[in-house]
């Protein structure tokens, strides 16, 4: 996992004004600019205008089923981990709809489609959401059949990463090998420096678009001293994790005992109320919802975000498949960590801590694998010396 200003070849700078440029020409090349705001005491995603919109002098406190925005140093920006959103709302929307059909007579006629979705230049991503929109790629792009929604807003999107030079309380990105540096996925990636991170960016190019655009921000090549203060606020930041996830030899022994007791005690805990796999930036399940309305007139299918942990997401005539939160979570926790890797030749989990953050229980899913490994070995030694 690197630990360096991201990205290889030449690295470059460019002082903070410079950003409301780079916004600028972005914005003047037809993008809806996707960056973060602060609203209602979260840091979000949304459409921005300029610099002026991303918050400044903001950080956040994050813990089990605790977020909080308070100040930080004046002027500083990018000094927050991730809220509650991420781009998978962007590039996999909570809600679309498929088709649309209204009356005409005895005859129903398709409507028209919706208009395109807008070409899409994502302002601020952290190293584990680039590596997370790769998950998404391979599930939506990497099979026989892709998604024709996701690609069209996929396609031609402009990444601007940004490394990280703080870790969060809930962050372990580490232990996944996805950050806290972007390595790949951007065309542009940002690392902060100065003396409270706001004087200067040291920036990488990751594809010739990035280059491109770059060329009409003022910029100089990356002095020695900004290589090296790149290089250590992006290891300040590996250096102070908030949590640690053992990921060897993980989907082999969480796949050997699917009775173990802790899951019935994770399961005494846990409210099944979903928010893991909202705000988990990979989780990708839906549902087909067929709607018309009193008259008769018209009929839509839309497609829905859905959850594993909803009795309804498992059900077939008879009943559901999983129709205990025991079996739910169990089912949750070893796919992402688990299965995935046979589905999708990857694990499901990038490091974020969302889950952990935004559980109203506290439940967290690096104490909860913590625990199956510590009865696990403890039930092994004690079959090794019987």
């Amino acid at each position: 996992m690197p630990v360096a200003p991201p990205g290889s070849g030449e690295l470059h700078t460019f002082d903070a004004p410079s950003l409301e440029t780079l916004i600028s020409i972005l914005r003047g090349r037809g993008f809806t600019v996707v960056g973060p705001v602060l609203r209602d005491g979260a840091v979000v995603l949304d459409e921005i205008e300029g610099a002026a919109d991303l918050p400044a002098g903001v950080t956040d406190e994050q813990d089990a089923g605790r977020y909080r925005v308070t100040k930080g140093a004046a002027g500083r920006l990018f000094d927050f981990v991730n809220g509650p959103d991420s781009w998978k709302r962007r590039l996999h929307p909570p809600a679309l709809r498929l088709w649309k059909a209204a009356r005409h007579g005895k005859d129903f006629a398709a409507e028209p489609p919706d208009e395109p979705p807008p070409k899409l230049a994502l302002f601020g991503v952290r190293a584990c959401d680039l590596a997370a929109i790769a998950v998404q790629d391979r599930v939506f792009l990497g099979g026989t059949y892709t998604d024709p929604a996701y690609r069209a807003r996929r396609e031609g999107a402009f990444v601007v990463a940004v490394a990280c030079t703080r870790a969060g309380g809930t962050c372990f990105c580490t232990s996944t090998g996805t950050g806290p540096a972007p390595s790949r996925g951007f065309d542009l990636s940002l690392t902060p420096i100065g003396e409270n991170g706001t004087r200067a960016f040291v920036v990488s190019c990751g594809s010739s678009g990035g280059a491109e655009i770059l060329a009409g921000v003022p910029h100089r090549p990356a002095t020695d001293a900004e290589r090296g203060e790149a290089l250590h606020a992006v290891a300040q930041a590996e250096a102070h994790m908030g949590r640690t996830l053992r990921t060897e030899g993980l989907k082999d022994w969480l796949l050997s005992d699917y009775e173990h007791p802790q899951w019935d005690d994770v399961a005494k805990r846990c409210l099944a109320c979903g928010n893991c796999t909202l705000v988990c930036p990979t989780c990708f399940c839906t549902t087909l919802e067929d709607q018309s309305d009193l008259a008769g007139t018209t009929a839509e299918r839309v497609r829905r975000w859905d959850s594993c942990f909803t009795p309804d997401f498992s059900y077939i005539h008879g009943g559901s498949v999983r129709p205990s939160i025991r079996a739910r979570y169990r089912q949750w926790l070893t796919h992402k960590l688990a299965t995935w890797h046979e589905q999708f030749g990857m694990s499901g989990c990038v490091g974020c801590g969302r889950c952990i953050t935004w559980c109203p229980a506290g439940i967290d899913l690096t104490e909860e694998v913590r625990a199956l490994a510590r009865s696990t070995h403890a039930e092994e030694e004690r079959r090794a010396h019987a």
